[in-house]
């Protein structure tokens, strides 16, 4: 059970204050709502019976917004290479509210982004968990949510350049010169 003034998470959505707990009678059935206050002026009306159930949770508290801002420091993690498959996988890890899987998906499209581009529905993918990793993040740390986009974008750019060291490709790759890989030899023909 959450309180009026509780800072909570609405997953798909992000993070809000829980303004009012009102009754209502919608289809002539009456229930306790919580009346959730969003960023942007939006209001959200959750049964209170369903809260839980739909995963409406608590925010994170300082230590784990640490951790959630080392995962944007990591290395990005394993996705499908087919653009659909990857759609639904993260889709699946968004519904979870997961604070710590919202942010491998900023993480992992971010770099997806850069590397290759993303299609239409990955870029409103990436728009939203960014806006709910942000959401949450600029309850937890009390701060404006420039500074915390800031923050998130700095650490994305930072991991994403140890990415490009690491993998040796600071610099592109000539097709067809002395720098490409084997594989590509394979598959390219050399004149």
């Amino acid at each position: 059970m959450f309180n009026i003034g509780d800072k909570v998470v609405y997953p798909l959505h992000g993070a809000g204050i829980i303004e009012a707990i009102e009754e209502k009678s919608i289809l002539d059935e009456k229930q306790s709502y919580y009346i959730i206050k969003m960023p942007g002026e939006v209001k959200v009306m959750v049964p209170t019976v369903k809260a839980e159930d739909i995963g409406v949770r608590n925010i994170i508290d300082k230590d784990s917004a640490l951790k959630v801002i080392k995962v944007l420091e990591e290395e990005s993690t394993e996705m499908s290479m087919n653009w659909n498959k990857r759609y639904r996988d993260n889709m699946e890890k968004m519904k979870t509210g997961n604070i710590y899987e919202v942010a491998d998906i900023v993480r992992n499209l971010s770099f997806k982004q850069r590397d290759k581009g993303l299609s239409t529905g990955e870029k409103k993918m990436l728009l939203n968990a960014k806006q709910i990793l942000v959401s949450e993040l600029v309850l937890v740390e009390d701060k404006d949510k420039n500074e915390i986009e800031e923050l998130v974008e700095g650490k994305i750019n930072e991991s994403y350049e140890a990415h490009l060291e690491s993998i040796g490709t600071a610099e592109p790759i000539v097709v067809g010169g002395e720098n490409t890989p084997n594989i590509m030899k394979k598959f390219i023909p050399q004149s």
